[in-house]
Order: structure tokens, then C-alpha cells, then sequence
């Protein structure tokens, strides 16, 4: 496959051949896409889509790739990422507009900035909005549906504009990642506040976080979901899997629900540990666990 498709469509600097995913995933792991683009617009990313879907070629869009885990053998065909080219923040009164690649924690920043209470507990989650609004991302109590107003999604070519309850969200999830659409942008409302006690409690979340998980290390946050009535942490370490390593992948001493790339990990490693965490855990307690990460990429 060759970039001359996109050529006149999307920038030649945001088209990129044999894209290594490692560079664009948080576990820091993964083989190459065909070709990466960067769109800028609403306008290059439909052009774009319309593209692959005219010339039959597979194509996948992505965020910040916190919460992805991508083969070794990489990802054949097109990977669209929305990123900083895709970031524009804007606040009216106390709406905060964002799109889909902006980083939750600089939309959290602007609504400090702008003295807007609400969105405190999305400045440490490591992803984009598209990506949190999609699997409703959430932290110390807080879920982005308690937040969002409006999405803007992309659905089967149509840009459509769904309400909050439109959007079907639940936990670690919507129906907005049931159906396969993609958010453009996301409005929050929010409200008015005091800058210092919302820098205060940003703060403790952060500190809260430091403290507790293995942030020093590649990773996608939490590996797995959280089981009804219990936490994955807890049953991993009950067993006996605190520390426990394949290869360069590792369950984190400091946190047991974080599976970490420990130095020349592979993503082989990281889901031999995750199929392996998941058996074991289900030996001793019943519980099967389901990743929370989300794994792509060519078998």
C-alpha cells in the first residue's frame, strides 16, 4: 500500500509510512501501522475515511492510545489518529468544548483556568477525550457522564450530534463504543467555581495517584475492569500475583490492577500476563476478570 491515496487530502507531513505504534500507545509496545495520518479537520478526516472506504482499505481511528494495546505484528491497512492536530479547547460561560484529541487532562487545565468545578477528577487520566468519552472514562467517583451535554460523533459517514442520554452511557462504556462510531467533539457542563478549591482537590488526586500507582512505568492504567462488589487489584494480589513477570510484562508491586511494561516488554508478554492473570484469579476466586484495555492489531 502506498500514501499516494491521501496525497492532496491530508498534509504530506501528517501522512507517515510504516508508523511504529510503540510511539503512539502508552504501553510503549507494538509493531508498525501501514500508513498513519494526522488529520486536522473534521473536513480531512471524513475525506480521509471516505478513501479507505472507496478503495476497500481497513482502517482504524484512535486517541492518545492509553488504553490500547496493539499486536506485535502490528496493524495492517490505515490507523487515522486524532491527536494534537485535533485538540481545540473552547469555553463559553460554563460550557467547555473540546475535540475528540484533546487530552482530558489540558480540558481539566482549562477549566481551572476558566474557574469551573466538575471536571477536577479527569486531570490525571491519561487519554484523550474521544477516548474518555467513549468508554465514559472516570477516576475517585466521577464519571465523564456526569459531565457531558452533548457528543458529536461520526456514524456509518454521518456526523450526528447525540445528547447525553443518547449517548447509552454505563460503566466503562457507552453505546457510543457499542456501535463503533467515532467522537469528533464532546461540550461539558459545568460550573462556576472557586479556582483555589479546584486546584486544591486537583491536586489531592494527584497526589492520590502518585502515591498509589506505578506512573514511572509504560502502561494503560488499569488492565482490567472493576468486578462487581470487589476490585481487580485486590484479587490479583490475593493470587499471589503481586510482582508476578513474563518477559519484560509485570503485575506492579505498587498497584496489582496495573500491568506494566517493565523494560523490553513485548505486547506478546503483556497478554500472556493478562491471559495468565485471568486464569489464575479465576482459580482462586471465581471471578473472571475482563480487560479493560482495549487489544488490536494483527494475529
Amino acid at each position: 500500500m502506498t500514501t499516494d491515496l491521501f496525497k492532496g487530502v491530508i498534509p504530506d507531513e501528517n501522512i507517515r509510512l510504516k508508523e511504529p505504534m510503540s510511539s503512539h500507545t502508552t504501553f510503549k509496545t507494538g509493531g508498525c501501522a501501514d500508513i498513519m495520518l494526522l488529520p486536522s479537520s473534521v473536513e480531512e478526516l471524513l475525506e480521509a475515511i471516505k478513501i479507505c472506504r472507496d478503495n476497500s482499505v481497513p482502517y482504524l481511528i484512535m486517541g492518545n492510545g492509553s488504553n490500547l494495546l496493539v499486536r506485535d505484528k502490528g496493524i495492517r491497512g490505515v490507523v487515522i489518529k486524532l491527536g494534537r492536530n485535533f485538540a481545540d479547547i473552547r469555553v463559553e460561560d460554563n460550557i467547555l468544548s473540546a475535540q475528540s484529541g484533546a487530552l482530558l487532562s489540558a480540558a481539566a487545565n482549562t477549566a481551572l483556568k476558566w474557574e469551573l468545578a466538575g471536571m477536577e477528577f479527569a486531570a490525571g487520566i491519561p487519554g484523550t477525550v474521544g477516548g474518555g468519552v467513549c468508554m465514559n472514562a472516570g477516576a475517585y467517583g466521577g464519571e465523564l457522564k456526569d459531565i457531558i451535554k452533548e457528543v458529536k460523533v461520526l456514524d456509518n459517514g454521518m456526523v450526528k450530534t447525540l445528547t447525553n442520554t443518547e449517548a447509552g452511557f454505563v460503566y466503562r462504556g457507552s453505546r457510543i463504543m457499542k456501535e463503533g462510531m467515532t467522537v469528533l467533539s464532546a461540550t461539558f457542563e459545568l460550573k462556576k467555581g472557586n479556582k483555589e478549591n479546584i486546584q486544591s482537590l486537583m491536586a489531592d488526586y494527584a497526589q492520590r495517584r502518585r502515591s498509589k500507582q506505578p506512573l514511572d512505568k509504560p502502561s494503560a492504567g488499569s488492565t482490567f475492569k472493576r468486578p462487581e462488589g470487589d476490585f481487580a487489584g485486590r484479587l490479583i494480589e490475593a493470587a499471589g500475583l503481586k510482582g508476578y513477570s513474563i518477559g519484560g510484562a509485570k503485575v506492579s508491586d505498587k498497584h496489582c490492577g496495573f500491568i506494566i511494561n517493565n523494560g523490553g516488554a513485548t505486547s506478546t508478554d503483556i497478554l500472556e500476563l493478562i491471559d495468565f492473570v485471568r486464569k489464575r484469579v479465576y482459580e482462586s476466586s471465581g471471578v473472571m476478570l475482563e480487560p479493560e484495555v482495549r487489544i488490536i492489531g494483527e494475529l
